[in-house]
């Protein structure tokens, strides 16, 4: 296919230049360096939390916040199926069993009700995953946990911006994390940001992010750590997309307008906004009525060079962790028959009517 219309590229026309040069100048190009508290720091004002980690990708973001909350064998992790992998990996990483729940038909989002009938004495954590930009029920799922005793995990990968009401995603949880690879809302290249108004957990984040470094003893070391630390250079980039961050978000939010009042198949249904909830539209996304549909569209959509992307197949159907048959339905419904649009802030409006054009036609 030549790609004329990828599904996503960043949007790299601020400081980012300018700051990376700097890093080079400087020679701070490693973990230490003014830009990563600066990124972190604005990181935190921006969502409205205490403490900000920043650390090497979305998924050690995750693996993180297992660790500083002390999950491992012989606990079990909710989460809902239809997600990307790596919210499950993280799980599996400390050793912990996954518990997949399913999902509402209208916003895609975990199903509370499914979420309180799989809690058992062995369920130490819920991780809620704001599933491509729209926020989950995370204030009722968040009074679920707090009833229940259970920690509080956000997965925001996919969510920076969005809210409730006036309160951004990230907040609710014990402790959150973000995704900052290429084709997120803000990028770093590679990279991500633990966040948590707890110091306890901030204080165990930043110890095991830096290889378990003891904090008043040189190079001696005092647990298993990693190296999960962010570079200067990824934090430089960081901090100019941050800067752009309300552009970027707008511009999203009117393709996701665009598309919903030109697209005027009857067939397509769109992930919508809900009342309330503020969707920051990392991906458009629609539904097709059936699998066989959604590859035919997807077809005619790559022979004109646009690029799409399947919904993430449900990870319950994954080999890894198919061992026990589980049905899980309305994510199996949704995995099927969904598509991710381009949802890029340089995308035109001449490029969005071609798109609309075509999907009008199937």
């Amino acid at each position: 296919m030549n790609i004329k219309i990828p599904v996503y590229q960043p949007a790299l026309n601020g400081n980012e230049k300018k700051y990376v040069n700097e890093c080079l100048d400087t020679t701070w190009i490693s973990s230490k360096g003014k830009f990563i508290n600066e990124f972190e720091s604005g990181f935190a004002n921006y969502v409205g939390i205490k403490y900000a980690a920043s650390v090497s990708n979305g998924t050690v973001a995750l693996h993180l916040a297992m660790i500083a909350l002390g999950i491992g064998p012989g606990d079990e992790v909710i989460v809902p199926s239809l997600t990307y992998i790596s919210s499950v990996n993280a799980i599996a990483y400390v050793g912990a069993t996954p518990i997949f729940i399913d999902s509402l038909p209208d916003t895609w989002q975990m199903d509370p009700a499914d979420l309180k009938r799989k809690i058992t004495v062995r369920t130490k954590a819920v991780m809620a995953v704001h599933l491509y930009g729209l926020p989950c029920e995370i204030v009722l799922i968040d009074e679920i946990c707090k009833a229940k005793g259970l920690f509080l995990i956000e997965d925001c990968a996919e969510a920076l911006g969005s809210k409730i009401g006036d309160r951004h995603v990230g907040t609710f949880g014990d402790i959150s994390t973000f995704s900052f690879y290429g084709n997120k809302t803000i990028t770093t290249g590679e990279g991500g940001m633990v966040v948590t108004n707890d110091e306890t957990l901030f204080d165990r984040s930043l110890h095991f992010k830096g290889q378990g470094l003891a904090k008043h003893r040189q190079y001696w070391h005092d647990v298993i750590g990693y190296n999960y630390r962010m570079t200067n250079i990824c934090a430089a980039i960081g901090l100019a997309q941050l800067e752009q961050i309300d552009g970027f978000i707008k511009r999203k939010r009117e393709i996701a307008k665009f598309y919903e009042q030109n697209i005027v198949n009857p067939k397509i249904e769109f992930h919508r906004e809900k009342d309330g909830f503020t969707h920051s539209y990392w991906m458009c996304s629609i539904l097709t009525p059936d699998s066989n549909l959604r590859e035919i569209l997807r077809e005619k959509l790559a022979n004109e060079g646009v690029e799409t992307r399947p919904l993430f197949y449900p990870v319950h159907t994954m080999p890894m962790y198919s061992q026990k048959y589980l049905k899980i339905p309305v994510a199996e419904n949704l995995g099927w028959r969904g598509i991710n649009l381009p949802s890029y802030p340089g995308l035109s409006d001449d490029d969005l009517k071609l798109i609309c054009g075509i999907i009008n036609k199937l």
